[in-house]
């Protein structure tokens, strides 16, 4: 592989699982850096601030900024801002959406929004529901951040920012705009802040059927590691459920980092 213009990388099971970094990402960093390679964590995580999610890098040795941070709400907030500047929205969802829109000069209201946009929110109740289907129904946009079903916590899974959402749809009769992955919306805007073309940028992911599928809709590269939801047992189900297939596959992190760097052998003496 010819080296990449630019990388989108994945974080929850590429990177580290839960707070358990997976071995090899801060080398994988590292080398990316010592390169010049530009890159960007691409998260459909909707709570947090790119500043948390930095942290959360940090806190497990893996260098990270938070201007190198791409999350859905950013996304989101970029869509709407980009479609109807300043425009009144009703937010569904926490701190880190709430940062995203506001810093995006988006208004928040509680009443005749232009836009609905949901992310994860953890105080979600039938009165949220009845209003955001009130909102929809009366012509406000909807726009979902991600649509992952389910996360994982300490304690095992739970509703995802989609469950919500599910909810939403089925109370409103209307299909929001899907911003987060397997949408192309979020990568889009990733290669956007990179400078880089999809053409010319990889995506680095665990899943075929968010991560892969999201880089092959927007015009990327993919590749696949096998560290986190695919596996080499369930990779063809996952691909023909995601309709697509990764341009390479990689074990693990440091076979990852020599396809996208180069061989380490390659590398100079000290390096």
């Amino acid at each position: 592989m010819e080296q990449p213009k630019g990388i989108l990388i994945d974080l929850d099971g590429t990177l580290y699982h839960g707070s358990i970094r997976i071995e090899g990402a801060d080398r994988l960093i590292g080398r990316l850096k010592k390169q010049g390679i530009p890159y960007l964590f691409v998260t459909n995580n909707s709570s947090r601030t790119p500043e948390q999610v930095a942290n959360h890098l940090q806190q497990m040795g893996i260098p990270a900024r938070p201007e190198e941070v791409c999350t859905s709400s950013l996304a989101a907030a970029h869509y709407i801002a980009g479609e109807a500047p300043g425009a009144a929205v009703a937010m569904i969802g926490e701190q880190g959406l709430r940062h995203a829109l506001e810093s995006a000069g988006l208004i928040l209201v509680e009443d005749d929004p232009q836009y609905v946009v949901q992310g994860i929110d953890r105080s979600f109740d039938y009165e949220s529901l009845t209003r955001s289907m009130r909102w929809i129904q009366g012509g406000a946009k909807s726009v979902l951040t991600n649509p992952d079903l389910q996360l994982p916590s300490d304690t095992g899974l739970t509703p995802g920012a989609g469950s919500i959402g599910a909810a939403i749809e089925a109370a409103s009769g209307v299909q929001p705009i899907v911003i987060g992955k397997p949408s192309s919306i979020l990568m889009k805007f990733a290669t956007d802040r990179l400078g880089q073309s999809p053409e010319e940028t990889i995506v680095l992911g665990d899943n075929i059927r968010t991560d892969i599928a999201a880089g092959a809709h927007a015009g990327c590269r993919t590749v696949l590691v096998l560290t986190g939801v695919t596996t080499e047992h369930n990779m063809q189900t996952h691909i023909e459920a995601a309709g697509v297939s990764p341009d390479y596959v990689c074990r693990d992190l440091m076979e990852a980092a020599d396809l996208l760097c180069g061989s380490s052998d390659d590398e100079p003496a000290g390096l």
